[in-house]
């Protein structure tokens, strides 16, 4: 009887043991569980953060790279003009005060008329009378016209002290007697000038056919 007491405390023990065992594995579970959630919450949330960062990176790196290339593509713009305008300050446009300006019939035939404005130029540095001069022809009527472009293109023309260049007025010859047109005088405004000479028509050119609106002029040359 006594070992029959003794084997049933005995199983109370062990049974109590078990079950403080079994209660001690739950919190331990419960709490593994809590702090796997947190690191779970915590990883989501520096998932989050790192694709953000990422494109914001990005984004940096194409604003920088924008900027450097639009810096450059400025600078490359910029040097152009730049350069231009060192070598514009080399050689100048021709002054009126310092060209020599004279006009001569130089009609090759009995149909073709032209006129040949020479400019020399008088100065002592070189300059450009590169482009179209300015004409305007003056009538007996005292009325002034100006004299429309040809679709010729402009040639470099250099000048050095002493150097000549010339431009041509052409226009068709009327033989009839019946012109329109009575011509007296010659304004002639150097390419890039604002100031002009005033030349008398050459004595013993054609009468022009038409009207002054079919005359026209053409760019500077040199004349080598």
């Amino acid at each position: 009887m006594k070992y029959t007491r003794l084997s049933a405390l005995a199983a109370l023990g062990v049974a109590a043991t078990l079950s403080l065992t079994a209660c001690g594995g739950d919190d331990s579970g419960k709490g593994t569980s809590s702090k796997g959630s947190s690191s779970s919450s915590s990883s989501s949330k520096g998932g989050g953060s790192k694709p953000e960062g990422g494109s914001g990176s990005g984004d940096a790196k194409s604003e920088a790279g924008g900027e450097k290339a639009g810096s450059g593509g400025d600078a490359k713009s910029e040097a152009a003009p730049n350069g231009g305008t060192k070598t514009g300050g080399k050689v100048t446009f021709c002054k009126t005060a310092d060209l020599a300006i004279d006009a001569a019939d130089a009609a090759p035939d009995e149909t073709s008329g032209r006129i040949d404005v020479t400019m020399v130029n008088r100065g002592s540095t070189t300059c450009s009378a590169t482009g179209f001069a300015g004409v305007d022809i003056k009538d007996a009527d005292n009325t002034s016209n100006p004299i429309e472009r040809s679709r010729a293109q402009p040639r470099v023309t250099t000048l050095g002290p002493g150097d000549s260049a010339v431009f041509n007025l052409a226009y068709d010859i009327d033989s009839t007697g019946d012109s329109l047109t009575s011509p007296t005088d010659i304004e002639v405004t150097p390419p890039n000038e604002t100031h002009s000479v005033t030349l008398a028509w050459p004595e013993g050119a054609g009468a022009i056919k038409g009207a002054y609106t079919d005359v026209q002029v053409y760019p500077t040359h040199t004349t080598d």
